[in-house]
């Protein structure tokens, strides 16, 4: 009962103890305590109560009971890191039982063997039970001994041999209640899902562990661990040292499992390195090494030392003497048969190679190489890195190229079994080394052109195929619903007098975590190789007039690759870090430009700018010719304010995330019909004054009536026209005039309903950019926020997009190169231009460049030319420039 309903085992032992029972049976239960307290809360009492078992089982005489508290005794000592004490328990255990006793002495052993990291040892006890608890026809033992056989086949990367396994346990459990064993089971199966590369399967699994242990009130150390695994390998590091770190401060608060904190620790020291936090990484992984060797645990012990060698490294202290321990790491995890073994031998080559060892560099990178041609994709991401790495100190820039190529082809594979655009841009960064090797390789042996196409290979790569639709799932349908409503009474008590609203707010953020929980589930479609980029199809697009500037970064220095009357043309400019220092500069006083009475910084802005570029462009921007501008930056300087900069403030100015990303926009066909939708969220500062003109200009404007002014379309009272409030949730206006959502018609599902596949939205609200989830970044509609996951429900995004309040172009740099936010979430779903704002803006200042755009528009003109025109439609006074500097196009409509 200890496992099927374990808070109701530990009450009736207890009532059981109360009622003056036979030793036999109050050895019972003094073992059920001590199981659950080992297992769920302080070890030190798990201990005392097991002992106490151990000797009434001896005065009841009874060999068999004895025998079994033994072997549950053993886990615990183990687990205490008390390793001898623990085995003596276990050899005692197996001399006093016999037949079905022995046998789950024996899986108990074997469970230990394997905490113990010993797996042949494992494998042969449990080899041994097996076969006896089928022939007792114990269902529950062995299905337990099945599932650790699984367990320990996927330590060895044996995954085959796991699913048979697993398989075989989950068809005995479906007979049995035991309720807690069963969970066990689905986080196995999570495990071994992960195991063979399907991320957003083992997500879904361990989530619906996790929701079973809850129900049954028990602590979740080893979920925590798995789970923490497949977090890292999705390349969300940040919040797997998170995870790590709040488990370990739970378990030392409860006194718990010695061995399971040492695992954490581990997985701790692992995120934290991959997270870019070395220092934190060696803290954590010293602690983790000294527990493992103090309970004997080897393998675990050589993982450790694998990442303190990392975290090491991470810090600058590459040396001979690293090298050694390197490889030492490398055979040991070799010898124990470890997936790991290949990142220890990558490692001491890597270190060797930096030394100038190049004998020793090509003898450790050969062994890594190995692994290139099978296992888990990141796995032969590991191999193929070693053979890249292998053909630089060859000196062989083709090699270079060829294994940086199919190392990234992998990676592109992996990538598109995921379905979350977040997974899938921040999976790039197990790229990112490849990514820079084979630029490199370019820079110095193929010219400006093959930079250029291998600086669109790994640049914004998440666009390159949209993400997959969210599922119509009632549970993620409900749970948003639920989020938007509370989102907006949260926001309604804080502008209430500002009173916080602690309880609403803990409730949102919990669904929070459920919506991200269960879209990060989603698996991607089929690999698709599509167009891959071709520089002489880019060259012919932009002809003799349009140039293409695309910054790719190299050791920290940006390379500008100016590409445009059929040539690609390479030149130096700053260091990365200067532009973004500069950049944050501009920012900030951009923000005091929006208010007024800031006329005075007005000319340090603008020498702001010509220092940026220096900084971006550098001697390129005196080769721009006259024509268009098509600027494409590296993910790091999407803050930057182009129409700043003196070379690009009077031209026609557009950017992209990619030279790739651009071509499809000027590839994408409006929608037929051309229909528009203007939207107006509550609380604008100006009441979101320029759709009241919008909504006569395209609406009443298109009805002309018989005496040669306007009348009201159908269906619409003529004293309505003037004010544009007639328009409202009236849907699309008979004779082609926008549909207008405002005050309680501009709800989120509405607001999404006329979006779909409409040629020219206009959405005046209030945005929110989250860097913490940046997906929740959010524009205010009447029933709550419109969230970027909204958006990746359309079928079609609207072609045109201008989104004229703050914070609409704000993005999070993640992965290699990749940005996630609400302007690239729309990108990949067909939009093909958006015009957004980089900076906070003066509200007021903004209607009249919008209605200038609007103009524009309305002449034919595209976004980057309308938002050109615009700003120089407006006065010359220091507000309105920094206004008109804020807004950039993005895109190519």
């Amino acid at each position: 009962m200890v496992f099927a309903a374990p808070g109701e085992a530990l009450t009736r032992a207890e009532e059981l103890l109360g009622a003056d029972p036979s030793p036999l049976h109050a050895s019972v239960a003094h073992q059920v305590i001590g199981i659950w307290q080992r297992d769920f809360g302080d070890t030190r009492l798990a201990l005392a109560h097991l002992r106490r078992a151990r000797d009434l089982a001896a005065r009841a005489e009874s060999a068999e009971r004895e025998a079994d508290v033994l072997a549950t005794l053993g886990v615990a000592l183990v687990h205490a890191g008390r390793t001898r004490a623990g085995l003596e328990a276990f050899e005692r255990g197996v001399a006093r039982g016999s037949g079905h006793t022995r046998a789950r002495v024996l899986y108990r052993r074997a469970y230990v063997w394997w905490v113990l990291g010993r797996h042949g040892e494992a494998l042969e006890d449990v080899r041994r039970a097996i076969p006896v608890l089928r022939q007792v026809d114990d269902v529950i033992w062995t299905a337990r001994a099945l599932t650790l056989r699984a367990t320990v086949h996927l330590a060895q990367g044996a995954v085959e041999r796991a699913d048979a396994d697993f398989t075989a346990a989950e068809a005995l459990w479906d007979t049995t209640g035991q309720e807690h064993d069963k969970a066990d089971a689905v986080e196995s199966r999570g495990l071994a899902a992960f195991r063979s590369g399907d991320v957003p399967a083992a997500l879904r699994l361990l989530d619906e562990a996790a929701e079973r242990y809850a129900k049954l009130g028990t602590p979740t150390f080893m979920l925590t661990i798995r789970r923490c695994e497949v977090l890292m390998a999705a390349g969300l590091t940040t919040e797997a040292l998170a995870e790590a770190d709040a488990a370990v401060a739970a378990l030392d608060g409860i006194g718990g499992q010695s061995t399971r904190k040492a695992e954490l620790l581990l997985v701790a020291a692992r995120a934290a390195r991959l997270a870019g936090e070395p220092q934190t990484s060696l803290a954590r992984a010293a602690v983790a090494v000294r527990l493992f060797a103090g309970q004997r645990r080897t393998w675990y012990e050589t993982h450790a030392r694998l990442v303190l060698l990392e975290a090491r490294v991470a810090t600058g202290r590459g040396s001979g003497r690293l090298v050694a321990d390197a490889a030492a790491v490398a055979e040991r995890l070799a010898a124990f048969g470890a997936p790991a073994a290949p990142e220890a031998s990558l490692l001491a080559g890597r270190i060797a190679l930096d030394l100038g060892w190049t004998a020793d560099a090509e003898r450790h990178l050969a062994v890594a190489a190995r692994s290139r041609h099978g296992g888990p994709p990141l796995a032969r991401m590991t191999g193929w890195a070693a053979q890249a790495l292998r053909a630089r100190a060859a000196g062989s820039a083709r090699g270079v190229l060829e294994a940086c190529r199919r190392g990234l082809d992998v990676l592109d594979d992996h990538r598109m079994t995921l379905g979350a655009s977040e997974l899938r841009a921040r999976a790039t960064a197990q790229g990112a080394e490849l990514a820079a090797l084979a630029q490199r390789a370019s820079l110095v042996s193929g010219g400006p052109r093959r930079l250029l196409g291998w600086s669109e290979r790994w640049r914004a790569t998440v666009l390159s195929a949209p993400p997959t639709r969210p599922p119509a799932d009632p549970v993620l349908l409900t749970a948003m619903t639920a989020f938007r409503e509370l989102a907006a009474r949260a926001e309604e008590a804080r502008s209430d007098g500002g009173r916080p609203a602690p309880a609403l707010e803990r409730e949102q953020r919990r669904l929070e975590r459920e919506i991200r929980s269960r879209t990060l589930h989603m698996r991607g479609e089929a690999p698709d190789d599509g167009d891959r980029f071709d520089v002489r199809r880019l060259l012919r697009r932009l002809g003799d007039d349009v140039r293409l500037v695309e910054l790719a970064v190299l050791d920290g220095r940006v390379q500008v690759l100016l590409c445009g009357q059929g040539r690609v043309r390479r030149f130096e400019a700053g260091l990365l870090a200067d532009a973004e220092a500069e950049a944050e500069h501009v920012q900030a006083g951009l923000r005091r430009l929006a208010h007024p009475g800031a006329e005075a910084r007005l000319p340090l802005v603008e020498a702001a700018g010509a220092r940026l570029q220096h900084l971006l462009l550098g001697p390129a921007a005196a080769h721009l010719g006259s024509g268009p501008v098509v600027v494409v930056p590296p993910g790091r300087l999407h803050r930057v304010p182009w129409a700043l900069l003196p070379a690009l403030r009077e031209r026609v100015l557009s950017v992209s995330p990619s030279a790739s990303s651009w071509l499809r926009a000027r590839d994408t066909s409006p929608p037929p019909g051309g229909r528009q939708v203007l939207v107006r969220g509550p609380g604008l500062a100006t009441g979101g004054a320029e759709i009241t003109e919008l909504a006569q200009r395209y609406g009443a404007a298109r009805t002309p009536a018989a005496g040669g002014g306007y009348e009201a379309p159908p269906g619409v009272p003529a004293s309505a026209v003037g004010a544009g409030s007639a328009f409202v949730a009236a849907g699309p206006v008979p004779g082609g005039g926008p549909t207008v959502l405002e005050e309680d018609a501009a709800r989120v599902p509405r607001v999404l309903r006329e979006l779909d596949g409409a040629a020219l939205a206009h959405i005046a609200a209030h945005g929110t950019f989250r860097a913490d989830s940046p997906l929740f970044s959010s524009l205010r509609m009447a029933d709550g926020p419109l969230i970027v996951h909204d958006f990746e429900r359309l079928d079609r995004s609207p072609y045109r997009i201008i989104l004229p309040c703050c914070d609409t172009a704000r993005f999070a740099s993640v992965g290699a190169d990749e940005l996630l936010g609400l302007v690239t979430a729309l990108l990949p779903l067909g939009t093909a231009g958006v015009v957004a704002c980089t900076a906070p803006v003066n509200d007021a200042a903004a209607v009249p460049l919008m209605l200038a755009l609007h103009k524009g528009l309305d002449a034919g003109l595209s976004l980057a030319e309308a938002l050109r025109d615009a700003r120089a439609s407006l006065p010359d006074d220091a507000v309105h420039q920094a206004t008109g500097w804020a807004f950039t196009a993005f895109g190519a409509a």
